[in-house]
């Protein structure tokens, strides 16, 4: 691709993100998971037909992807790209307009899903803490790597490091938190240690939004095993499942 086809590329991608009804269809799928043209006309507040044309032209741009099984047909960010995009302009965004004044939960703040890790305060403390404790050493350029004392920690999760290691994307590295603006732990090591808080019950995920509950064991884990105490209202399991939507998880 030369200069001119990339420029064009750029507005062509940057264009079909300004337009609000997108862009609430692309952050309601940063969590991970698929959802209906249906759902995502709901979320946008538009008409079923307007939601499909504007499905189509992320389509086109390869900004979503589309799943479909049998009869039905789900909507996906195209890959962890596409959410790591988003997120950074959510934090230019709030840069670019320092007057204004979030409207976003709390709850939504304090924990929720980047893609396929966790983001929020609470993410933001386990980073700091796990760099703090030297589990996790910075190394400048090219992201982090597990310490001595680190891989253990890891191991006794479940998590096979040298699995995670291996694949084709970083293995640890920070991401900027548009809430915090400060770092939390993204890439393969952040995504497997989101699943384990899922699997174990720490969490629980909020199917109709990016929103993550901290558990009873989520708060004990983290304070036993990580020496933070996460500052928030215990989710409990019977309301998260009274807000559950229909949705397919494709991560």
């Amino acid at each position: 691709m030369n200069a001119e086809q990339h420029d064009v590329g750029v507005s062509q991608v940057a264009a079909a993100i300004a337009e609000p009804a997108r862009t609430r269809m692309l952050c309601a799928l940063m969590d991970g998971h698929a959802r209906t043209s249906t759902e995502l006309a709901s979320i946008a507040d538009v008409s079923a037909s307007t939601a499909s044309a504007h499905l189509a032209k992320l389509k086109e741009l390869a900004l979503v992807r589309l799943h479909v099984q049998g009869r039905h047909r789900y909507y996906s960010l195209a890959d962890k790209r596409v959410a790591e995009a988003l997120e950074a302009l959510m934090v230019i965004g709030q840069n670019a307009a320092p007057a204004f004044t979030s409207r976003t939960p709390d709850r939504l703040q304090f924990a929720r899903t980047c893609y396929d890790h966790m983001a929020g305060t609470l993410a933001v403390r386990l980073h700091d803490r796990l760099l703090e404790a030297g589990w996790l050493l910075d190394v400048e350029g090219q992201g982090y790597r597990l310490s001595e004392t680190g891989d253990p920690l890891f191991a006794g999760l479940g998590i096979d490091v040298q699995a995670l290691a291996a694949q084709r994307r970083r293995f640890a590295c920070p991401c900027l938190d548009w809430s915090m603006r400060r770092p939390h732990l993204g890439g393969a090591l952040g995504a497997a240690l989101l699943q384990v808080a899922i699997k174990r019950k720490w969490v629980v995920q909020d199917l109709d939004s990016r929103a993550l509950g901290v558990t009873a064991a989520g708060q004990r884990e983290m304070v036993a095993r990580f020496g933070i105490s996460p500052e928030t209202e215990v989710e409990s399991t019977g309301a998260f499942a009274s807000r559950l939507a229909p949705t397919v998880d494709l991560r």
